[in-house]
């Protein structure tokens, strides 16, 4: 793919899929299922608006069924105007739906466990699912409902029973189906190989969706298998977040795709950074400052081998900082060369004589090593006024 802002090489070219996928965003109720996350309805709001902006298409505002406050998100963000399509969730169940209906909600995943472990969990057989899954996607479709039918555990279910379900779930009136890899089981061949199986069941007019979980840290890489094997629309959240390892990273995937494999989103990745700061800050949680796409250290050096190239992006990034909205910069600290002074101090103004790099280096080494960090520009300026 040509984009003077990507630097892979041709090493993928052979391995191009090209074309567009839809994002499916679901921060707002898969996501907030990270252990200790609680976010308002009016945090709920602003986060939509933010993914509305990210160019993401579909929005899933919440289960109104959880609670008030998740019913007044979903109320909130329905009512907001956005550009994205807003969508519910629901149980299989007559409550459930019945609010979807009470609510006006146009589209919505509706999920029912399938597979025998899930069936056994909670004491109910295959054939007395199958026929609540029949009746919800008919009551969906009798009541306007664009619905999308989510079997919980699919990578887990029976074969044969599986591709029952979601023959019959289409049949009684799913308009789009989710092959759902709950608990991040699956590996990338047999993702392609399952959302592959499942477009030959449900006919190839049916958009099938992807929905995966990181248990395994494959959650992209499965992603990506299930873009290749036809699926048009992906499920993930921003940061990744979600219950246990948490759920496909819509960023990572958007990047990985585009950059890749050649396969475009409407996902602006200019404006992915900014917007996964202020979602965490919300979420109240913490990321590693080398998570990909996001991550706080991902453009900054302190590696003296690195910053005697710092000058030639292309030798030691894989893509352009331009891309996603980062700064580039040279930090200070035990790992730094004279390159990395050299830059510093151009940078700080700073008169520094090149026979004085070398001890100004020892001493932003014996600092850093001290402080066990980095050292700082105020630091930095103490030591080469010395």
């Amino acid at each position: 793919m040509a984009d003077d802002l990507i630097w892979t090489g041709s090493l993928n070219d052979a391995y191009a899929v090209g074309g567009t996928v839809g994002f499916y965003d679901t921060t707002l109720r898969d996501g907030e299922q990270t252990v200790g996350v609680v976010l308002s309805p009016e945090d709920k709001l602003e986060i939509a608006r933010l993914l509305d902006g990210l160019g993401i298409e579909r929005i899933e505002a919440g289960f109104p069924r959880v609670s008030d406050d998740d019913r007044r998100a979903v109320e909130l963000i329905a009512g907001a105007g956005l550009g994205a399509e807003v969508w519910g969730f629901s149980r299989a169940v007559p409550a459930d739906l019945e609010l979807l209906v009470e609510l006006g909600v146009e589209a919505s995943v509706i999920e029912s466990p399938i597979s025998d472990l899930k069936l056994e969990a909670i004491g109910v057989d295959r054939e007395k699912m199958l026929g609540r899954i029949t009746s919800a996607m008919r009551f969906a479709a009798g009541h306007g409902i664009h619905a999308a039918f989510f079997g919980v555990d699919s990578t887990r279910a029976e074969p044969d029973f599986y591709e029952r379900v979601y023959a019959s779930a289409v049949e009684a009136g799913a308009r789009e189906v989710v092959v759902v890899d709950t608990l991040g089981i699956a590996s990338p061949e047999a993702v392609a190989e399952l959302v592959g199986r499942t477009i030959e069941a449900v006919g190839g007019e049916v958009p099938v969706h992807f929905h995966g979980h990181d248990d395994f840290g494959l959650a992209t890489a499965s992603a990506v298998a299930a873009v290749r094997a036809g699926a048009r629309w992906i499920h993930g959240t921003i940061n990744g977040m979600g219950e246990r390892a948490g759920n496909a990273d819509l960023g990572e995937i958007a990047l990985t795709l585009r950059a890749l494999y050649g396969v475009e989103s409407r996902l602006r990745l200019d404006r992915i950074r900014e917007a996964a700061a202020r979602v965490q800050g919300l979420s109240g949680y913490a990321l590693p400052p080398w998570k990909p796409l996001t991550g706080e250290t991902l453009f900054r050096r302190e590696s003296g081998a690195v910053a005697s190239q710092f000058h030639d992006p292309q030798s030691i990034e894989p893509y352009s900082s331009e891309l996603v909205a980062a700064e580039r910069a040279i930090v200070l600290g035990k790992k730094s060369g004279l390159d990395s002074i050299r830059i510093k101090a151009q940078e700080l103004g700073l008169d520094v004589p090149e026979e004085r790099r070398a001890e100004l280096l020892a001493q932003v080494k014996a600092l850093g090593a001290r402080k066990r960090g980095l050292v700082t520009d105020d630091e930095f300026r103490e030591l080469a006024g010395g």
